[in-house]
């Protein structure tokens, strides 16, 4: 059989006189994190319209595609999913937060703010970003939260502690691989026992930690009781 007689042959002439075409249009833009070249980059969002071509010329509408979002250093199309996922930098800020507010939390349950305590927050607080932290600093806010929401310190974890864990972690937790949630739990299980055994509101501030982090109960208390066996 000659080139170009057979059935592929006869696909590809038909291909070349009749198609569709996708013209885009902008209709947004900013910065993402963009799966392919794996970091921060600007992107457009897009809607297409698909016509019928004749001999490359658009002759007929075909309706409209599923809108994408284009990485304007790569320019591979996405699903707009990706725009759930927070940038680096966005990520790198939920993340110093959530350690912050963890912290505050278990030395608000605490009670005491001892030293030790406060020292071990602190250096967990500027390793997470906030490099100015200091323990006055720490324990200014824990007075301050205190005196804000009325609550008594040792107490368990009130609503208005576990709505601010909670609005700090239920985002951050989805984009968090296990080691990762599991490591923010044990950062605050540190600073809780810095300063001896947990007591009755720390482990209740910190199950409320495991629980915004989609750790499972029984997980909480293997983490938990892991950490206090191990010499500080």
């Amino acid at each position: 059989m000659l080139p170009g007689r057979g059935r592929d042959g006869r696909a590809a002439r038909l291909a070349r006189i009749l198609g569709t075409r996708t013209a885009w249009s902008a209709v947004g833009d900013g910065e993402f994190f963009c799966p392919g070249c794996g970091g921060d980059r600007n992107y457009q969002r897009l809607t297409g319209h698909r016509r019928f071509t004749l001999l490359g010329v658009p002759v007929l509408p075909r309706g409209e595609t599923a809108p994408v979002v284009e990485c304007a250093a790569c320019r591979r199309h996405f699903g707009t999913e990706v725009l759930d996922h927070p940038t680096t930098t966005r990520f790198s800020a939920m993340l110093r937060d959530a350690v912050h507010t963890v912290a505050l939390a278990v030395l608000a349950a605490g009670g005491s703010c001892a030293r030790p305590s406060l020292e071990t927050a602190a250096a967990t607080v500027r390793a997470a970003g906030f490099d100015d932290c200091t323990e006055d600093q720490l324990s200014a806010l824990v007075e301050a939260l205190a005196a804000d929401t009325g609550r008594v310190f040792s107490e368990p974890c009130g609503a208005g502690l576990a709505i601010e864990l909670h609005e700090a972690l239920d985002p951050l937790a989805p984009h968090l691989a296990p080691t990762g949630r599991e490591s923010i739990l044990l950062q605050g299980a540190r600073i809780a026992l810095a300063d001896g055994p947990y007591t009755p509101a720390e482990r209740d501030a910190l199950a409320t930690v495991g629980a915004a982090l989609t750790i499972c109960t029984d997980d909480v208390t293997s983490l938990l009781a892991a950490a206090a066996r191990t010499p500080s």
